[in-house]
């Protein structure tokens, strides 16, 4: 068996050579930060990179130099062992951080901590040697655990600074009266340990011990930090609670010189996830000359809605907000405050575009609102969309109209109205039941309730529950081509049309015809600005466009492909202009949502000079692959510099119109590690063979019998009265491969894609 510490070095070569290129961050001094000091926000990583890698281990350690350049700093919750030695390890209890319940079974110990008692394993009942085949383990347990098999061994302080060499230390020390009791000093320790290491910042929630070493630190070295609580927890060393620490900041000024909060002291959220006005701690803070720092900042627990699952908007919310920034802010994602100081803060409301690639929206911005409404439409346009996209279904009197799915459950309250009883099976649209558009008319269609979709409400991530409702609306063809005609901002819309051949011949509504005529009347077939797109996964319907217009022709393959054959690729060329990809046919996953490999098929898209957008692109963080660090700006930089997608789709476009305005895409070989692209499969490296899924087999190219379709049917009566199941009928329908053409539509949900990916 490989010796722990072996492993830890093993795999610090293995990331510092294949996971990230290097580069120097750039951090400068500048009047524009509304800091104490006019510096830019600290970022301290808790524990390393501790959102991916196990908390204090070597590896998180290591990450953080990697993806987050030179300007952090380490920070270590310290316990004391029974010999006095101080390791780094997240909380008092060594339990839920280690395996040390299987290396010392049934040697639990119940001690009082700060008057109460708690059971578990605590370090003061064991040597650091007894520690030694004790491994650290990931402690959240909706993170990735593929990694503890690597062995990761506890470290000591002394080790975390000779070993990784952070540019800066901050020991985080709680429960001094715990270790006295103990007959051990955390006093003793950190004025030995500050004599053979620079300490840059010691914190800690008793205010006791702060003002037990104050005098023996010098703060132009080492700045002493006091740490708050939650605001009814009281200060065993003084017996106040930490609210009422809020009153007397000037008291805290005389033994340390910052403090460190939860966010929601300076941010409150209420009891729905909104955000309240921000309270006055900082300015106070800072009038009394107090440094201050914020805590609890992660990308994998939901924050307020109002940050839209972006948790670099949150950040920004922090540090550039035009009233205060605070001084830093500790996370266990630390690549995202990187990028929020280094690259987006200080842009300004008008910062110009430094990349051209295409933003598309996902029926508008579907994150904030019910997509394909005005409001959805309204805010993708305000948020910076080039292009805002009309998935067209058709009512039961032939109007065509935007929605997401053919199926008004979907996306409407259909279910609880007096259609409920249209509801039918069409295999030929969607596996189960539904209540199909082309049941109602357009009159019946206009009275029902949109609702916002919610993709990940498997993982109780739900969608903005208190959008504005007051005046919101579904949008006819028409309506949605007036409404763009005169924004200038855009360049671009994008009609998708979907189930042409089952309208056709079931329905009798040539859902084609419908666009051509609507595009025709508002003046859409002339020259100029906003072009339109028309898109579809049907090569047919792509066809009867041809020649007849100069709109740009999108072929969506909604199949995973890792490339294409040349027919396939000449037939695309013969009837479009674009093509749009699953994400994954860019960057595939294992089924432990792992990034694999690099494909071809953008390379070979590009190389017939057909343009690529790939999909979707959402700020929930399940909808990422770990290697993205459940950070959306890490995808999309990923996608746009190394996937050389020409666009994105997304039903989030603010974070992606804010990314390619951001300062850093223009610094060349001087762009800092956080702006680089992630190493394809190095993550994936980085976990034990034993921890590995079996293999997924490499995704197939495209062949041009996927391609070639029938042309569409003329529409004609139905064989079959209106209403009835046509589960039993079939559709003039096109070649299928391993996801038909006709059966999936556009707005395939995340979820179902997350899921399909889990079963690769």
């Amino acid at each position: 068996m490989w010796k722990p510490r072996a492993v830890d070095h093993a795999l610090s070569l293995l990331l510092f050579c294949s996971l990230f290129a290097l580069a120097s961050a750039q951090g400068s001094k500048t009047n524009a930060w509304k800091t104490l000091t006019g510096s830019p926000p600290v970022v301290i990583a808790r524990g390393g990179f501790s959102g991916v890698f196990p908390d204090s281990s070597y590896a998180a350690y290591s990450l953080v130099g990697e993806t987050s350049g030179n300007n952090y700093i380490a920070w270590c919750d310290v316990q004391l062992t029974k010999d006095s030695f101080g390791i780094c390890i997240p909380d008092i209890k060594l339990d839920n951080a280690t395996n040390i319940a299987q290396a010392f079974q049934n040697k639990s110990q119940t001690y009082l901590v700060n008057g109460a008692p708690v059971r578990g394993y605590f370090s003061v009942d064991y040597n650091l040697k007894d520690l030694a085949n004790v491994i650290l383990v990931q402690g959240v347990y909706s993170r990735s655990n593929d990694f503890d098999g690597n062995l990761f061994s506890i470290l000591t302080v002394d080790e975390l600074v000779k070993e990784t060499k952070p540019p800066a230390l901050w020991l985080n020390i709680q429960h001094d009266a715990f270790y006295t009791q103990h007959n051990l000093s955390m006093r003793n320790f950190v004025l030995t340990v500050s004599k053979r290491v620079v300490v840059s910042y010691i914190s800690s929630p008793e205010a006791g011990f702060l003002r037990g070493i104050v005098s023996r630190f010098n703060a132009k070295t080492t700045k002493l930090v006091f740490r708050f609580m939650d605001k009814d927890v009281v200060d065993p060393s003084t017996n106040q609670t930490y609210g009422s620490y809020l009153k007397n900041l000037t008291f805290i000024k005389t033994f340390a010189s910052g403090i460190l909060v939860p966010k929601d002291y300076i941010w409150p959220v209420d009891g729905n996830l909104y955000l309240q006005p921000h309270t006055s701690l900082v300015a106070d803070a800072h009038k009394a000359g107090l440094e201050v720092f914020a805590s609890n900042f992660v990308n994998d627990v939901p924050s307020a809605f109002n940050y839209s699952y972006d948790p670099l908007a949150e950040y920004l919310q922090f540090i550039d907000n035009g009233d205060f920034s605070v001084d830093g802010v500790l996370s266990d994602f630390p690549i995202t405050p990187a990028e929020a100081v280094g690259c987006f803060a200080l842009l300004g409301a008008n910062a110009k575009k430094t990349i051209n690639t295409t933003v598309i929206s996902k029926c508008g911005a579907s994150g904030d609102f019910p997509g394909c409404t005005n409001k959805a439409y309204e805010k993708a346009i305000s948020d910076g969309a080039d292009v805002i996209d009309c998935p067209v279904q058709m009512s039961k009197d032939g109007t065509p109209f935007c929605l997401s799915s053919a199926d008004l459950i979907e996306s409407t309250t259909v279910a609880q109205t007096r259609f409920a009883s249209l509801a039918k099976s069409i295999p030929e649209i969607k596996s189960g039941t539904g209540i199909f558009t082309f049941s109602l008319t357009w009159k019946d269609i206009q009275t029902l309730t949109p609702s916002i979709s919610s993709p990940y409400s498997k993982f109780k991530l739900f969608r903005n529950p208190k959008y504005d409702k007051s005046n919101i609306n579904f949008l006819s063809l028409s309506d949605f081509l007036d409404l763009a005609r005169n924004k200038t901002s855009l360049s671009s819309v994008v009609i998708i049309i979907e189930n042409a051949a089952y309208l056709a011949e079931k329905e009798d509504l040539s859902v084609t015809d419908a666009v051509m005529n609507t595009l025709s009347k508002a003046g859409y077939d002339k020259t100029g600005p906003p072009r339109v797109m028309i898109q579809s996964t049907n090569s047919s319907v792509l066809m009867k466009f041809k020649g007849k217009t100069n709109y740009e022709r999108v072929y969506e393959i909604d199949e995973l492909v890792g490339d294409a054959v040349v027919s396939a690729v000449n037939d695309i060329k013969s009837f479009a202009n674009s093509v749009v990809l699953q994400k994954k046919s860019v960057y595939p996953t294992n089924s432990d949502l792992f990034l694999t490999v690099s494909t071809k098929i953008v390379t070979t898209l590009h190389h017939a000079n057909l343009s690529v957008y790939a999909q979707t692109f959402s700020n929930e963080f399940v909808s990422q692959a770990w290697d993205f660090f459940s950070d959306p700006t890490v995808e999309i930089n990923t996608f746009v510099q190394e996937g050389l997608v020409d666009g994105v789709i997304t039903d989030f476009p603010k974070t992606a119109n804010r990314y390619r305005r951001n300062k850093c895409l223009t610094m060349g070989d001087n762009m800092p590690v956080y702006m680089l692209p992630v190493q394809i499969g190095g993550l994936l490296q980085a976990v034990p063979k034993g921890y590995l899924p079996p293999a997924s087999a490499p995704l197939p190219p495209l062949k041009e019998s996927e391609v070639k379709e029938p042309p569409l049917p003329s529409a004609s009566p139905s064989p079959t009265p209106s209403g009835s199941s046509a589960g039993n009928n079939s559709a003039a329908q096109s070649p299928k491969n391993a996801q038909g053409k006709v059966t999936i539509s556009f707005l395939l949900s995340p979820l179902a894609v997350l899921v399909a990916c889990l079963l690769l």
